[in-house]
């Protein structure tokens, strides 16, 4: 049943937020030993309590005729809806990692997801056949390999939280996660390829960064899951890291033409909730890594183990860094956002009085 009136206003994409924090205590918190032994249980609580506040303001505005109408009916931003359920299957697998004695809990909220990943299956086939038959020339961005995200967050959820699923059933999830990543890029391909009326500094969205984070994430899901080779892996961990090094390398072209045309305030401190897909992906790449090195179903080679651990010791720090940037921008942005909220109330009582 659709509500109507008012209710409190959330970024659609705000899962991002819970994608990202929790993907840093799942992985990259273990090169800070500290932070995860002595404040990692504290930090797993108070991105529960975070969690419950986003969730419950997203749940609400749902179910409103005046959001979910327009929302879905946009072949794009609806995709949006792969932050929401990668973000509880992070979040359970952080449950997993600091309060394996919920258990019980964390399999309801999997099931739970799971029903909300096979909505969202239904979705991510209606707006690909819309981008790719019907609306060729809409202007896309990576938020549509959200649906390879939420795909492949499904399998490493399923197999972690309840048992080793048979290989044939991981393997199909993945490669329809992979097809969707296909679809997304064909798309992708189309919109900054064939088509010249666009420029880095407007039109190169945060969310591009997905375009190597939904393959680390399916990384995640086959090194989880014990499907494909050894060999496999290991060539698709390079074209990870290769994507990784190329698409951020675009992102600091981005970054200095934003500077040049805007200033430094409007180009790099001004907060926006797409910036989390930064962190999630970042966090993801490190976790990917750290968990083929840890799995001896995927041995490598001294040589490639060197420079991995070499590589994750400097990336740990990057992903630390860029998600305490994150939190900074965003206190700035809600503090500048109250203080506006009390000048409007300080006005108009004013009138009022």
């Amino acid at each position: 049943m659709l509500l109507k009136g008012d209710y409190n206003k959330i970024e659609p994409a705000s899962g991002a937020i819970i994608m990202a924090c929790g993907i840093f205590l799942i992985g990259t918190v273990e090169a800070f030993p500290i932070l995860d032994v002595e404040y990692g249980k504290y930090l797993a609580f108070f991105l529960l309590i975070t969690w419950v506040i986003i969730y419950k303001d997203l749940s609400i505005q749902f179910f409103h005729r005046d959001f979910l109408v327009p929302f879905i009916r946009n072949p794009v931003n609806s995709f949006v809806i792969g932050t929401w359920i990668a973000g509880v299957s992070v979040l359970c697998n952080v449950f997993l990692k600091y309060f394996p004695e919920i258990l019980l809990l964390t399999q309801a909220m999997a099931i739970l997801n799971t029903f909300l990943w096979l909505f969202f299956l239904v979705n991510c086939f209606y707006n690909f056949k819309q981008l790719l038959f019907d609306y060729r020339d809409f202007p896309v961005h990576g938020a549509i390999l959200l649906s390879t995200v939420g795909t492949q967050s499904i399998i490493i959820l399923l197999n972690n939280v309840f048992f080793q699923f048979p290989v044939y059933f991981s393997e199909a999830i993945i490669i329809l996660g992979l097809v969707f990543y296909l679809a997304g890029i064909i798309l992708l391909f189309n919109r900054y390829i064939r088509h010249h009326n666009w420029t880095f500094a407007d039109d190169w969205a945060n969310t591009n960064c997905i375009i190597h984070g939904a393959l680390s994430i399916t990384g995640l899901a086959i090194v989880t899951t014990n499907t494909f080779t050894p060999e496999f892996v290991t060539y698709f961990w390079f074209l990870v890291f290769a994507l990784l090094i190329i698409v951020e390398t675009v992102e600091l072209v981005r970054a200095v033409k934003r500077v040049k045309q805007y200033g430094w305030n409007k180009a790099i401190f001004t907060y926006d909730v797409t910036q989390w897909s930064r962190n999630f992906t970042f966090g993801m790449f490190y976790t990917f890594t750290l968990v083929m090195q840890q799995n001896p179903f995927y041995p490598v080679s001294e040589a490639l183990y060197n420079f991995q651990r070499a590589f994750m010791d400097y990336w740990a720090w990057i992903v630390l860094l860029a998600i305490l940037w994150e939190i900074a921008i965003f206190i700035k942005a809600r503090m500048i956002e109250l203080y506006k909220e009390k000048l409007i109330l300080n006005d108009t009582t004013q009138k009022e009085g």
